[in-house]
């Protein structure tokens, strides 16, 4: 289990992508796309259009992180862009552990396709 400080900064990236990019592509749409400093020390997340699978770029002071999460079944709840032109939204920890574990965020309740053992 992954449990974060109430303090982290999490960003998702709203639009999909291309979930073979590696560090730098990832670090390069940080910066060029979310306008956000990779090495900031918060959290970075991605899908691709399934939303299958999510991967977060995470600085922790001394290298860059790559983690991956994919889902045998079923997706992952992501946010839409309220506002034309907006790439990127800030969750706190615990509305990005409820993405990871499978909570829909609009009704605060598990996913049909989720099963807790």
């Amino acid at each position: 289990m992954l449990s974060f400080s109430g303090s982290l900064k999490i960003f998702i990236a709203l639009d999909a992508c291309d979930m073979r990019a590696g560090v730098n592509t990832l670090h390069a749409l940080v910066t060029d796309k979310l306008k956000e400093e990779s090495s900031s020390g918060a959290l970075f997340v991605f899908t691709n259009k399934s939303r299958r699978l999510i991967k977060v770029l995470y600085w922790d002071g001394t290298g860059m992180w790559l983690m991956c999460k994919r889902l045998e079944k079923g997706t992952f709840f992501w946010p839409r862009a309220v506002a034309e032109g907006q790439t990127k939204l800030e969750l706190r920890p615990e509305a990005f552990t409820m993405l990871t574990d499978g909570i829909d965020m609009h009704g605060a309740k598990p996913r049909a396709w989720y099963e807790r053992k």
